[in-house]
């Protein structure tokens, strides 16, 4: 039994008894708005949209919604986070320090966003929550004085001509680790600072017997690949026989379930796998019971929520949003309803659209699971696929057939007739058939989503399924600079994207 573990959760245990919420989730969200409006009345977004007068009024929200516009990144930028790398107070109070550079969420290059002090802190807040939730847990005293592996992207971070510093967001938030993280953070930021990911994962094997780890947080693909490494690098049979204390998994950044097959391989006992909601624009939410996936939104963080439904009222049949869609607050979500999820923050993100699609799994409390990518949703001939349907269908299958798949890609491409059909490329190291996969995959498409089984009948006229090996998978990303350890792999791709990839693989 560890003593000091045993104190350092019976200090969590306290701390969340003796935490209750004083106001309704609506009260919570208005007083962020409040706040966010507040500490950006003098800038220059703020004067232009008049911050002090939205803040005299009645209808608080009302007016923001009627008075500031939604904002996709391009808007948002071109207009005003551009000035805001070497001008103060454009769209938050001074000037950031860090800008995140994300090329996972939109886009043909690297977005810009900006990375403030309160930000930081906001992002701190969110995980302090998250740890607050352990004691709903039956974990062992021991994981309470063992090590956490965070597997960031480099810590190594670029200065930009106008001074602030640029990289990944998960790398600039391990450079602003304070030096008493060192204590228990792992593989320590000298490690964190190595740029080329075969090196850093190389140094990560080399001092493994060192660390006594009890919980990991990063991407599944490039965990799984850090993971696979030190057990082959040290011949052991399990992840367990170096770190026996590991319990738990930290998830985030895609869905998980594509992977659970693979992590129960290389463990020798179950993990508790949490997952999370951490882009570059936020920390958003977190799992926060057992025996579920579904994440706690934060609601007193920073950040202020509005939801597009993701039907008619907000988008039109390509997934794209209305010029005027509806937009709720938190107290007007209903649960199992596709949202558009659009941010306010503390980073000076205004009715910024992120991209992403959540769902309410609960409204007491709201928790939430993220279904997809406004630009991962596939409807060229009517499909209506969202990422969601996708990953299940993947997963049905694979169970089905007893493979393992964790990544893949699908397009909707012309064939040789000039007809529209869907083009798959599975990534896996299992040996099966692809036809028996293709039609398998067809029918659970058609079983789980009606409109789909209309436009097989109409104008999707078929459906074609590549495997490719891992390591062909790994080594075109790593051509497309798509390598690193944090970066989200498209799932949809657009018909030149998807000839590219089957002309490389072919």
């Amino acid at each position: 039994m560890s003593l000091l573990g045993t104190l350092i959760k019976k200090g969590i245990e306290l701390n969340q008894k003796i935490q209750f919420e004083l106001s309704t989730p609506e009260k919570q969200q208005e007083n962020q708005l409040k706040s966010l409006l507040e500490k950006a009345k003098d800038t220059s977004f703020g004067k232009f949209y008049d911050f002090r007068g939205l803040l005299e009024t009645d209808e608080l929200v009302k007016e923001y919604k009627q008075r500031v516009p939604i904002h996709n990144y391009k808007q948002i930028h071109d207009r005003w986070w551009h000035q805001q790398q070497n001008t103060p107070d454009i769209t938050w109070p001074g000037k950031p320090s860090f800008f995140a550079l994300s090329s996972g969420t939109t886009g043909k290059s690297s977005k810009r966003i900006p990375i403030t002090d309160d930000f930081l802190q906001s992002m701190r807040d969110v995980g302090t929550s998250l740890v607050k939730e352990l004691p709903n847990y039956d974990f062992p005293d021991e994981l309470f004085e063992s090590e956490i592996l965070m597997l960031s992207s480099s810590a190594n971070l670029s200065k930009h001509d106008y001074g602030h510093l640029e990289g990944e967001i998960s790398g600039i938030n391990v450079s602003n680790f304070p030096d008493w993280y060192d204590l228990f953070y792992r593989p320590g930021k000298e490690i964190a600072s190595i740029s080329n990911w075969d090196e850093r994962v190389a140094r990560i094997v080399e001092e493994a017997p060192n660390w006594n780890i009890g919980a990991i947080a990063g991407i599944p693909s490039w965990v799984l690949l850090m993971l696979q490494e030190v057990v082959k690098g040290h011949g052991l049979k399990n992840i367990h026989e170096i770190w026996p204390n590991l319990t738990v998994y930290a998830s985030g950044g895609v869905a998980f379930e594509t992977y659970r097959k693979d992590f129960e391989a290389i463990s020798g006992k179950p993990l508790t796998i949490m997952d999370t909601y951490l882009a570059s624009e936020g920390f958003f939410s977190y799992t926060s019971n057992p025996g579920s996936m579904d994440m706690r939104l934060a609601l007193s963080h920073g950040y202020y929520y509005e939801f597009i439904p993701f039907d008619e009222r907000g988008v039109d049949e390509t997934g794209q949003l209305l010029e005027n869609p509806v937009s709720l607050g938190i107290g007007e979500v209903e649960s199992n309803q596709d949202y558009v999820l659009v941010i306010s923050t503390c980073a000076g993100a205004w009715r910024y659209i992120i991209g992403d699609t959540i769902k309410f799994t609960s409204l007491d409390p709201h928790e939430i699971k993220i279904t997809g990518r406004t630009k991962f949703f596939l409807n060229v001939v009517g499909s209506q696929l969202s990422e969601e349907k996708m990953d299940a269908a993947i997963l049905e299958v694979s169970k089905a057939m007893d493979v393992s798949v964790n990544e893949y890609c699908v397009g909707a491409i012309k064939n040789e007739d000039e007809e529209y059909i869907h083009q798959w490329v599975v990534v896996s190291e299992s040996d099966f058939d692809t036809s028996s996969f293709q039609e398998k995959l067809d029918k659970a498409l058609k079983n789980a989503n009606k409109n789909y089984g209309v436009a097989r009948s109409k104008a999707l006229k078929g459906i074609s399924v590549k495997k490719i090996s891992k390591e062909q998978y790994h080594s075109y990303l790593d051509r497309n600079k798509k390598k690193g350890g944090q970066v989200k792999t498209p799932k949809v791709m657009g018909e030149k994207k998807m000839k590219k990839l089957m002309n490389y693989i072919s």
